[in-house]
């Protein structure tokens, strides 16, 4: 299994990452993480490779190999969408983080980008991640929310996630993190 996840720095890709590795270890598999963390602190990008399987030797996910992308951001699921199988799944949280130049007024920010994405891509699933977040306590929580959504879409087992979301989320944020992650869990189609 090949899981990408990139986002904006701040939006809790590493903590995705550790918590997918946790969940690798604690199901019997190896796990191999690479981050690439570039300008994070100021609203970067951030893009985390996520390998897991009875014996993983290389860090780095190819061209054309992730079976699934984690976005968390509209514009991060079309950097990185070169990276999806033919028949991966793409899930993107429905939410839109302008860049500089379109905060500045330099150009629109390209909205369009988000049916270009459903037309190329046959398995692209966007979801609410923030507002269920925010349901739950706290929009810092949506990527435990998208935690829930990947459990869900590839039949992950969710007691062992829950597992390594509680070894890896500190004691006095679990239980709104669980909460969130059973949100995305339930809500995804």
């Amino acid at each position: 299994m090949n899981i990408l996840i990139s986002g904006v720095g701040g939006q809790g890709t590493l903590l995705t990452s550790k918590v997918l590795g946790k969940y690798a270890l604690l199901s019997g598999n190896d796990c191999k993480l690479s981050e690439v963390h570039g300008m994070s602190q100021r609203g970067g990008s951030v893009t985390t490779h996520v390998r897991i399987g009875e014996k993983i030797y290389s860090p780095v996910i190819w061209e054309g190999g992730a079976d699934m992308i984690i976005a968390f951001e509209l514009l991060e699921a079309v950097r990185v969408a070169h990276y999806i199988k033919e028949d991966g799944v793409i899930l993107v949280n429905d939410e839109n983080i302008l860049p500089m130049p379109c905060i500045s007024g330099g150009i629109p920010y390209p909205y369009e980008k988000k049916e270009e994405l459903k037309s190329k891509y046959k398995n692209v699933f966007f979801i609410k991640a923030e507002e269920m977040a925010i349901q739950a306590g706290s929009s810092k929580a949506t990527n435990i929310v998208m935690l829930g959504a990947l459990c869900k879409l590839f039949d992950f087992d969710k007691d062992i996630m829950e597992k390594a979301i509680e070894e890896c989320v500190p004691p006095k944020f679990l239980e709104m993190n669980k909460k969130a992650f059973n949100l995305g869990y339930e809500n995804v189609k």
